[in-house]
């Protein structure tokens, strides 16, 4: 059977209508792994994340999988006219940035998942201030949304978005980039039952989520990871805005 009818919205054919050209014509894809991700249900998707577009690449690669995804996404676009109203009724989360009020986005998030949706959460909680762009440090709503929920949780990690917008950096149009997207298979997170409100259980399997995308960008890049995650607090770097205008450092990881 296919994806239930309600995945496949009016308003993901307009975003379908909209960006896929403009993907296409910017990138060539290669999907990896496809067969992880369930066809129907639940499912927590967990992407590295080096650029502003890379959620637009892993949005149409689930696409093309025939998953309407839903996104833990900045509260700013929400205010955005028209994008706002699109954001919304496509079923996507506003997370309000360094405390800010509002509704609680992995309650959201859960909801979602009862609903029998895939839901992206990016374990790092925005751009990777890693210099050489590899995953650092995660936060715990991606695992925690999967335990609490019972469902799976996929590693998933792209490489190749810097060459078409840099981290703080200018669009690339043409030519044409090669972009990879690997869709890990599920994350085991049996040791962690029904430890969701555990702070060291959710460390203890955050850390794995990130070495396992650390892992999965080596092999995309031909290269080996850091031993150890990089974390901003060690290195006085603020997690909101352009850290790199901050430091007055713009580093290049390799293509």
């Amino acid at each position: 059977m296919g994806e239930p009818r309600s995945e496949k919205t009016l308003i993901f054919r307009v975003f379908a209508f909209l960006l896929i050209p403009f993907m296409q014509l910017v990138g060539k894809y290669t999907l990896h792994g496809s067969e992880n991700v369930p066809k129907t249900g639940s499912v927590v998707i967990a992407p590295n994340h080096y650029s502003d577009i890379d959620p637009i690449v892993i949005g149409y690669a689930l696409y093309r999988l025939k998953r309407m995804p839903r996104f833990l996404a900045k509260a700013s676009l929400f205010s955005v006219p028209v994008l706002g109203w699109m954001l919304t009724k496509a079923g996507q989360v506003p997370v309000q940035r360094a405390g800010g009020a509002g509704a609680d986005p992995l309650a959201a998030a859960r909801r979602i998942a009862a609903a029998g949706h895939a839901v992206v959460i990016y374990p790092e909680g925005t751009l990777t201030r890693d210099p050489d762009y590899w995953p650092m440090r995660g936060k715990f709503g991606a695992v925690r949304t999967a335990l609490d929920a019972g469902i799976p949780l996929i590693p998933t990690v792209s490489w190749g978005a810097q060459r078409i917008l840099p981290r703080y950096g200018k669009l690339s149009l043409f030519p044409r980039k090669p972009v990879d997207v690997v869709f890990g298979p599920p994350l085991d997170l049996s040791t962690w039952h029904g430890k969701s409100s555990d702070g060291k259980a959710l460390a203890e399997a955050t850390l794995l989520l990130m070495n396992t995308l650390a892992a999965m960008v080596g092999e995309l890049r031909g290269e080996t990871p850091p031993d150890k995650r990089w974390d901003p607090a060690e290195h006085g770097q603020s997690e909101i805005g352009n850290f790199e205008k901050a430091t007055a450092k713009n580093p290049k990881p390799k293509s």
